[in-house]
């Protein structure tokens, strides 16, 4: 299995580089060592905040970086030295505020004055380890639940208690986050705030890959081990399949009561690389130049991609099936869209004739419904 971690290092690189990003602080949570909700390497957790003004003063959006998994001590010992910051507070860059962090009106016209935070990841399993004991060897600490929960705390301490509205949402492993974590949130408020979950890229759909396999769900497997992470998924998931099926959105979303918006590409490039064609599934890398470059896809790869699709729209049945969920499902081959400009104007990304950004507020406020899919053009392509 290839570095998983090392790969999202890529991501976090391209949004340190979106034009018309803003620069904010971050805020290290120094009390919440105490209560053992410490990032992989023992330190404490943080988060970036850009205070709402105008009519979103209490308004919270919380958005949860993304950067993948660590399934193994090894592996969870190289992400904690990592200088992204993916698994210590001590060697996080900040981040800059972009798409749906935005506060400029013209990109992020529904959320662009409320109170946005940027929820530092610093845990390696979507914020749903909890172990007790400690790896002194390696020094080592799976305490993601706890991270989340120390975070939150925080924000309801500094008004976010006082929230008319409040949306979590995340790209990618902040996706997963969003959506796992989506019920505890709403259970930080009272019944009066409007509270509601949209993950972006974060849903990984437990699909066969190119060998006819599934064997990304061994990777899943581990995660789960090694995090004690099944006492934060779903209990009504979890008593009736193995965990870490439960950490597959399509197979936890069921029992998720708050409402959820699932913002993905059917093309998800992070799917494709390492879901559909990842080495393990295409050892010989017969698919290597088709998923780093469509234009070098043959038609029997072309058709491969297009039946990756179909399974992934089959996985989202969930959420079709549903009066209180949402989606924005493109074509674009990408991942993590609500940081890019695909958010508010690339008008080839439009569904029913809505941004991204549009067909999120729409749901939000109740106005609408939204569950776009991409029919018309069924290929991937870059947008």
């Amino acid at each position: 299995m290839i570095n998983l971690s090392a790969i999202f290092t890529i991501c976090l690189i391209l949004f340190l580089n979106i034009e018309s990003s803003e620069e904010v602080g971050i805020t290290i949570i120094e009390s919440a060592v105490a209560k053992g909700a410490v990032c992989l390497d023992g330190s404490p957790p943080a988060y970036q905040l850009d205070k709402g003004f105008g009519d979103g003063v209490n308004n919270w959006l919380v958005h949860i970086q993304g950067g993948g998994w660590c399934h193994t001590i090894e592996d969870c010992v190289y992400r904690k030295t990592m200088d992204n910051g993916l698994g210590s507070s001590k060697l996080m860059p900040e981040l800059y505020f972009s798409g749906i962090l935005s506060n400029k009106a013209d990109q992020n016209p529904n959320f662009y004055n409320w109170n946005r935070v940027y929820m530092r990841y610093c845990d390696g399993s979507s914020f749903t380890g909890d172990v007790d004991e400690v790896d002194t060897v390696n020094n080592l600490y799976f305490r993601g639940a706890r991270v989340f929960d120390a975070i939150v705390e925080e924000l309801m301490s500094i008004g976010m208690k006082d929230a008319q509205n409040a949306l979590l949402s995340g790209c990618s492993a902040g996706g997963l986050a969003s959506i796992l974590n989506c019920d505890k949130f709403r259970g930080f408020f009272p019944s009066s705030t409007r509270v509601k979950c949209v993950p972006d890229a974060g849903y990984f759909a437990h699909v066969k890959d190119l060998s006819g396999e599934y064997r990304f769900e061994q990777y899943y497997d581990k995660v789960v081990t090694l995090h004690g992470s099944a006492k934060n998924l779903p209990s009504d998931c979890t008593s009736s399949m193995k965990p870490s099926l439960c950490f597959y959105p399509q197979y936890a979303m069921p029992y998720i009561k708050t409402p959820i918006f699932v913002v993905n590409s059917a093309y998800d490039t992070w799917q494709v690389f390492n879901i559909l064609a990842s080495y393990e599934a295409d050892p010989n890398g017969e698919f290597t130049k088709c998923k780093n470059d469509l234009k070098e896809c043959s038609a029997t790869q072309r058709q491969r991609l297009q039946d990756f699709r179909s399974d992934f729209l089959g996985a989202l049945s969930v959420v079709t099936n549903s009066s209180t969920k949402g989606m924005f499902v493109n074509t674009c081959y990408t991942h993590c869209e609500t940081d890019q400009t695909i958010w508010f104007e690339k008008p080839t990304s439009k569904l029913e004739d809505k941004t991204m950004a549009e067909g999120v507020g729409d749901w939000f406020y109740d106005k609408n419904m939204f569950q776009g899919v991409d029919n018309q053009q069924v290929d991937p392509h870059y947008c």
